[in-house]
């Protein structure tokens, strides 16, 4: 198992025991997870995508995540990271090959770098903003979604 994957399973433990601190959904099936790969035109890291198998979308003290998940009120259209990527994409010109996980609460986009993925399949987290441009001038939160997550989470817990 990839430190990124561990990472993840560490969070689904936490959400789990803080129960009270927040939400989550019912989680995914493999099949939603294909839908919404094809819809972004990019794979999920391992990290993400087990995360999003297990609660679909979750937050917890404050750090909420896109994740991906439907609701009776808005049919089959995949919400979460799925349309707020294509929301991006459209009116602010994110480029394609990035994948909106979360907002930063100052008008940023949490974005997993699909362009540039490590051999467990992991992309990069950025912090995508519509007046930057140019990849290496956005900030580099880490090196992959679950280790980035799983410190957002915990650092959220103990605030």
């Amino acid at each position: 198992m990839s430190n990124a994957v561990d990472a993840g399973e560490r969070l689904i433990r936490l959400i789990r025991k803080h129960a009270g601190q927040g939400n989550h959904g019912t989680g995914c099936d493999r099949a939603t997870i294909r839908a919404a790969e094809q819809l972004l035109c990019a794979a999920f890291p391992p990290s993400y995508r087990r995360l999003v198998e297990e609660f679909g979308t979750w937050d917890i003290a404050g750090a909420e995540f896109l994740g991906v998940y439907l609701t009776s009120a808005a049919g089959e259209t995949l919400l979460g990271s799925v349309t707020a990527t294509l929301d991006a994409r459209r009116q602010y010109g994110m480029p394609e090959n990035l994948i909106a996980v979360m907002y930063d609460g100052m008008g940023g986009i949490l974005v997993l770098d699909t362009s540039r993925p490590d051999a467990d399949g992991e992309y990069p987290v950025l912090v995508w903003n519509p007046n930057v441009r140019d990849r290496d001038d956005m900030e580099k939160l880490g090196a992959d979604f679950g280790t980035v997550a799983l410190a957002m989470c915990q650092q959220a817990v103990r605030n």
